[in-house]
């Protein structure tokens, strides 16, 4: 199993109206691709939260070829869709893991 991690820290100004389109349009669009099988939204702790929180969504994917689809047919307009949204006030980064045990 794949997860795909995109880990995002957000500036206060738009913390609470980002965490709700979250959970309520952006998680489940990603889902609704049907290129993952589970997401989880957490929240980083013991880190320097002055400018804003920080938050990892992490999806599992069965297969390389599932995410592989993801990132050729989904993601550049999921990541629009982001951009869009929230302009500059957030930064992230994403990252492949191959869970192992």
């Amino acid at each position: 199993m794949l997860i795909y991690n995109v880990t995002t820290k957000v500036n206060w100004e738009i913390h609470e109206a980002w965490l709700q389109w979250m959970k309520e349009k952006h998680l489940p669009d990603v889902m609704d691709t049907g290129c993952f099988t589970d997401v989880r939204l957490v929240r980083l702790l013991e880190t320097d939260d002055s400018e804003g929180p920080t938050y990892a969504a992490q999806f599992h994917a069965d297969s390389r070829e599932q995410y592989q689809r993801y990132i050729d047919a989904f993601a550049p307009a999921m990541r629009k869709d982001v951009v869009d949204n929230w302009g500059a006030n957030f930064i992230s980064f994403r990252s492949l893991m191959e869970v192992v045990n």
